[in-house]
């Protein structure tokens, strides 16, 4: 550990994310555990951090109070709920330090309040931090701006573990948000999520979201672009939260010295 290594805050810490973004950390050159914060009346408040996530001793408690932490860090990482991270969005602006929101199933208002304060933060937020995914998106993208919609139809799905509790996931609204980029559409409006019963025949130009959950799948995605005798394919799938875990902590480490504002892993990639 070095005194110019970037100090972070990890939130939610007894989770599984939580859990890999310390063990990602104290493995990563550049950065250090600074502190750790999970939620009042949490078990895990008041041990130790390294402990929880299966390092050993590391010599940061865990603790319910991010005020201090957030205080004297350099940046916090978050794989929270919409509603805590809009608070940590707060004490991020106040502090002006980076705040790398993971953080899936936002609603428009959490993100106008998270942009509200990247007037003063620097953020960094995406349905998902992994290069293999951001990268899927641009193609993605390329794809369905390619494969016009008079032609081609757009299937977003998705597979993740049981415990899971949005859907569809940050990531597929992140492809199918990519799709729609290329298509020069809004996807809210031309997005179908349902289908069940009666449904008649597919609309035109619509993308379709399908979503499975079972088992302990940490995210399986594909995007299928289906024509009149073919179908083109474009898939991920992650084996190991850890991609994310490093995928946060080096877009904090990107975020460190820049200006404030609201960005996505497609600039800290440079694939914007």
């Amino acid at each position: 550990m070095s005194d110019s290594d970037m100090r972070l805050v990890i939130v939610g810490a007894g989770g599984r994310m939580g859990q890999a973004l310390i063990r990602a950390v104290h493995a990563m050159a550049g950065v250090q555990v600074f502190a750790a914060v999970a939620r009042t009346g949490s078990p895990f408040v008041g041990k130790d951090a390294g402990e929880v996530a299966g390092l050993g001793p590391i010599g940061v408690s865990i603790t319910s109070e991010p005020l201090e932490a957030f205080a004297h860090a350099e940046g916090v990482l978050d794989f929270t709920t919409p509603a805590t991270t809009v608070e940590f969005a707060g004490l991020a602006a106040q502090a002006r330090i980076v705040h790398v929101v993971g953080t899936t199933g936002c609603s428009q208002e959490d993100d106008e309040k998270i942009k509200a304060a990247a007037r003063h933060a620097r953020v960094v937020k995406s349905g998902n931090m992994s290069l293999g995914v951001n990268l899927l998106s641009v193609l993605t993208e390329q794809a369905a701006r390619a494969l016009g919609p008079q032609d081609w139809d757009i299937e977003v799905l998705e597979m993740h573990h049981k415990r899971k509790v949005d859907a569809p996931s940050g990531t597929a609204l992140l492809l199918g948000e990519a799709a729609a980029r290329g298509r020069g559409i809004e996807l809210a409006t031309n997005s179908v999520r349902v289908r069940d019963g009666h449904t008649g025949p597919r609309p035109s130009g619509t993308i379709g979201f399908a979503t499975l959950r079972g088992g302990s799948v940490i995210g399986e995605h594909s995007v299928l672009i289906a024509g009149e005798g073919e179908t083109v394919t474009l898939s991920h799938s992650a084996t190991d939260r850890s991609i994310f875990a490093r995928g946060a902590v080096h877009a904090a480490l990107w975020a460190r010295d820049r200006k404030p504002g609201f960005y996505s892993m497609l600039d800290v990639l440079g694939l914007n």
